[in-house]
Formats: C-alpha cells, structure tokens, sequence
C-alpha cells in the first residue's frame, strides 16, 4: 500500500498525511501476533486509512483546514481506537473538503476521481472514496451529512455506509452539523464494509448519542447474502421527477437483478423531501456555526469562501428558521416510519446525473441550492437517520461508476450487508476498477 501510494497519489491527491513508520510497526506488530495464533478477527493486519476529521494521537489532525494546523488532540476518536483494537493497521490521515463541508480550501489540492480527472470525486470524504478505488488503502473511515459516505463511493465505484445515526459513536469526530453526522466504511466489497462496520458500532460512554441496540453480525449477513422474499421498494415518479435516463436505466437494472434473485419489488410513494432538504441546509448551518465558534468569525481571514459562506447563514438564521426546519424534519420522519411499515427496503439513486463532471457542479449554482440539487436522494436519510448503502451498478457513457442505494429501518444494516452482498454476487460492477 505505501508503495502504491507513493507510485500514485501525487497525482491522486488523496491523502492528507501518509503515517508510513506507524504503519510499519503496526503490521510487524500484527505479524507476529498473528503467527502466534493471536488473531483479532478479519481486520487484524489490514491496512486502511481514515478521513482526516477523526481525531489521532499519533498523526496530525486537521480536519481539511489550516486553521486547524497544530491542533492539539488529547485523545484517539473511539471509531479509530476500535479498528486498532480490531488489529488494522492506519496507513494515514485521507484528504476533505474544509470543515467536512462541500469544497476544500483553496490551500488543498483537491482528489482527482481515478476514473476520470474531469469528473466528481463526491464530498467531503473525497480522499477516502479515491483512496479505496484506487487501492492505496483496502478501506476507509468516511463521515456523512448529506451523502458524503454515499456520494463519493457512487462517483467512484466502492460500497459506501452510511449506519442509523447513533449506531457508530461520534466521540473524536470533528461535527459539521452533530444531528445530521454519521459515521460509516468505504470499501469496495459489502463484505469488507460488513467487517469494518462491525469492529466499530455500538454503544460508547464516551458518546451519550451511541446507541445501546445489540449489534447484530454483520459479517454472517453479508456471508448469507440474499434478498429472497425481501419487499423492496421505489417510487419511479419521484426518481422521473430528479434523475437524468442513464440513472434511471441503471436502477431499472438494479430492479431486475433483485427481481431474478427473488426479492418482491413493489410500488410505493416516496415522502415529498423539498421542505426537509430545506430545513438540512438551515440545520447544518446553525450546527456548523456552533461547531466554529471558537474560531469563527476572529478567525475568518483563514477560512475557505464556501465555509466561511456557510458560517455566515448559520450565524445569520432566525430562531423562528430553526423550529420550521425541526417541525418539517418530525414530519418527515413520521412519514418514513409509515413508508417502512409496508416495505423491507427502498431502493433508490446515489446521484440525480450518471457520473457528474466538475463543470456540472461548478454550474449547480451557490449553497443552498447548488448543494440541494446534487443530493435529493442523500440528505433526506441523514435528515431521518435511517441506514443506507451505497452500492457501484453501473457506467456513464464516459467510464464514471453509477452508484444506487438501499436504505433500511433504523438498526436493520445487517439487511443491508445481506442484500448488498447479494446484488454484489449477481453483478460485477463493483470490480470495475480504474486504470492508474
């Protein structure tokens, strides 16, 4: 892995701080306990990586902005501390966008999507999705507001997922907005995710939000793999409504697949998300402010525009803003509830556009609305909370992977890695992968 990276990623720009000597004596420390029979599990001697928003004792922490540059961390983030205890190896710290939001700083060179220079590599945890496909790391931490586990493994062609909010703790996580952020593995197998997702949910003391709900196994679901009898819904007018054709081709063949492999896939009516889309954008800006505080505005000169830009409405909105977008949010999620009594999972897009270009986002216009447009089939499940995976299925006319999601009850990843390692069995998409 560091070899590879040393090969590739000064044109990737994937990673933020490569940690090669820790690395090192991690894996000799794994050598030998393995060869002494003192296996861990099936990350024991894994080398991964993880986005540069969890804090690291050993490795500097900057969370994609330089007004963070000598930050000092007085403890290792639980998420990371339980895949070292798991037995993977940290190869180093992977590139984000400035303050886990939608662009990096101007003093970041941003990742470049493997599959394409002019294509979307997805936000934030663009160096974790590059990363993982480009193989300079077998699998990543990311962290998802408004898809940015989800949105980067569609653009680049890795299994991406994003947990029920509280099913991984947040403790020595830098927030972006605390009640929409999620914690979750890219990787590029759903058997990889499984195992990742495994070694680090569940309850933490340190995060009073972890949730207690037992922990199923999620490497037995994703073993058993399949989808039989399983009630899967979607809501074609809705997808019509926000998806370009080869989007809605791709998740025609997406229905077909889990059609031949028995699952029952059934109409059903998707709640209008408009006004919850709305209310993320007022959330995440109020939450995000509260995060900066301490050294936003004295210290806006340091920032980004875009950041700085989010800041400003998150300082700037009303009381009044605030309870409209919580009220529209408990709406929302009642009708989820309902939408979920009748159905196993919904099936939807990762992206509205097959394999979206950088000039496609530079032309989405400024936040809220250019960040709205790009993720309708994101936000809507951190606004919720509800468990998502992001699986690759299919190609854009110009070689970019196509992603789709299945979305679960709240709890339920386990259905998640089983029907994902299902569809994983009956296709071949995931093992596209980019030339370097």
């Amino acid at each position: 892995m560091l070899s590879r990276i040393d090969v590739h990623d000064s044109r990737l720009n994937s990673y933020a701080h490569v940690a090669g000597e820790i690395a090192r004596a991690e894996a000799r420390r794994a050598e030998t306990e393995i060869a002494q029979g003192r296996r861990l599990g099936p990350l024991h001697g894994i080398p991964i990586a993880v986005k540069d928003v969890f804090y690291t004792t050993d490795m500097p922490t900057r969370f994609g902005s330089p007004v963070h540059d000598g930050f000092d961390v007085q403890f290792e983030s639980t998420a990371t501390a339980r895949l070292r205890a798991a037995g993977a190896i940290l190869l180093g710290k992977l590139t984000l966008t400035e303050g886990v939001y939608a662009d990096h700083h101007p003093s970041t060179v941003p990742p470049v999507n493997p599959f394409g220079a002019a294509h979307w590599t997805g936000t934030s945890s663009s160096g974790s999705g590059v990363a993982v496909t480009a193989g300079l790391a077998y699998g990543a931490l990311g962290t998802d507001t408004g898809g940015s586990i989800r949105l980067p493994s569609a653009c680049c062609g890795i299994v991406g997922i994003k947990p029920t909010w509280g099913r991984v703790s947040r403790h020595g996580v830098f927030e972006l907005a605390g009640s929409l952020d999620h914690v979750g593995p890219m990787t590029r197998s759903v058997a990889d995710a499984a195992a990742m997702l495994a070694a680090i949910a569940g309850p933490d003391p340190a995060d009073p939000t972890a949730s207690p709900v037992p922990v199923p196994d999620y490497v037995e679901a994703a073993a058993e793999g399949s989808v039989e009898g399983l009630v899967v819904g979607i809501d074609w007018g809705f997808l019509r409504s926000r998806a370009d054709d080869t989007v809605l081709a791709s998740i025609a063949e997406v229905v077909e697949v889990l059609a031949r492999l028995e699952a029952r896939i059934v109409e059903v009516s998707f709640p209008d998300p408009d006004a919850v889309l709305e209310g993320w954008a007022v959330q995440c800006a109020v939450e995000a402010a509260l995060a900066h505080r301490a050294t936003f505005p004295a210290r806006r000169d340091e920032y980004g525009p875009r950041m700085a830009g989010l800041l400003d409405r998150g300082a700037g909105h009303s009381a009044a803003d605030l309870a409209i977008a919580y009220q529209d949010r408990r709406a929302f999620n009642g009708r989820m509830a309902t939408l979920f009594d009748g159905i196993d999972l919904l099936l939807m897009p990762g992206l509205p556009v097959a394999g979206p270009s950088l000039d496609y986002m530079a032309s989405l216009g400024e936040d809220p609305a250019g960040i709205l447009a790009i993720g309708p089939f994101t936000a809507p499940f951190d606004v919720c909370g509800y468990p998502a995976i992001s699986l690759p299925c299919g190609m854009s006319r110009q070689g970019i992977p196509i992603g789709c999601q299945l979305v679960a009850r709240p709890f339920a990843e386990d259905r998640l890695c089983r029907a994902g390692a299902a569809f994983q069995r009956a296709t071949d998409w995931h093992e596209r992968r980019p030339k370097l």
